[in-house]
């Protein structure tokens, strides 16, 4: 009876090693990621640089005690891009997002506002919704920290909102330990272990989390992917799905 307990013991032990990069060399990622567009390159290299600046974030609990101030903050998001929803038809197209970075005097070419668009138009169904357009800003946050005049920054309340921008590039900072640019499987357990010592849960919430994150299942998670998820864990994504329940 006791050899059969150590057998599986050892069996759940081996799992949770190589399923949550333990086995992997360091903190190094298990696989090689290629950004497939200029844009993709573009927001790696920049997520580099602020990379190598450090993150104050000490823990993963640290970001989780945010949540709530996050929350409100992407709330008032919401009145933003009600305003640029010309159409009132719940979403924002092309020609309203061009009216937007207009609007907000956000430096961006019509080629790269275009490039911005595809890039968070995950569904491909040539519009963005309330939370790709969090992401979009935050990735326009990152990209041109500076294009946003003072003026239209208070106008349009984004003081807040670029708090909690900064936020978000800083618990990607804090998980992505080996400053690479992508946060591997190994790197989350190592996050969430952190925090959870000792729990023998730990290893299953990190991986959950990880799966939430890597859409594409290459192994890797980019600045972009993990913005999506960090999305849906504050509770955005459920809130839309509210409204949109309650004006049916």
């Amino acid at each position: 009876m006791l050899t059969l307990w150590l057998y599986y013991a050892l069996c759940d032990l081996f799992n949770y090693l190589t399923m949550g990069g333990i086995l992997t060399k360091g903190d190094e990622s298990p696989m090689v990621s290629v950004p497939t567009t200029k844009l993709e390159a573009k927001i790696l290299e920049t997520m580099r640089r602020r990379e190598s600046k450090g993150t104050s974030m000490k823990s993963f609990n640290t970001i989780i005690l945010k949540f709530p101030k996050i929350d409100e903050n992407l709330r008032k998001c919401k009145a933003i891009f009600e305003q640029f929803d010309e159409d009132k038809s719940g979403s924002i197209d092309r020609k309203e997002l061009n009216h937007c970075f207009r609007k907000l005097e956000i430096g961006f070419t019509d080629e790269e506002i275009n490039d911005i668009f595809e890039e968070c138009d995950i569904n491909d169904d040539m519009e963005i919704s309330f939370n790709e357009f969090i992401v979009l800003l935050c990735l326009v946050y990152l990209l041109k920290k500076d294009s946003v005049s003072a003026h239209a920054s208070s106008r349009k309340g984004f003081q807040d909102l670029e708090v909690t921008f900064e936020t978000f590039v800083d618990s990607f900072v804090f998980l992505d330990k080996n400053k690479d640019g992508y946060v591997s499987r190994g790197e989350m357990v190592r996050a969430i272990n952190e925090t959870t010592s000792g729990e023998r849960s730990s290893g299953r919430i990190a991986m959950r989390r990880f799966e939430e994150m890597d859409w594409d299942k290459n192994g890797m998670v980019n600045f972009k992917e993990f913005l999506f998820a960090f999305t849906k864990w504050v509770g955005i994504e459920d809130a839309e799905g509210e409204e949109d329940d309650a004006n049916e």
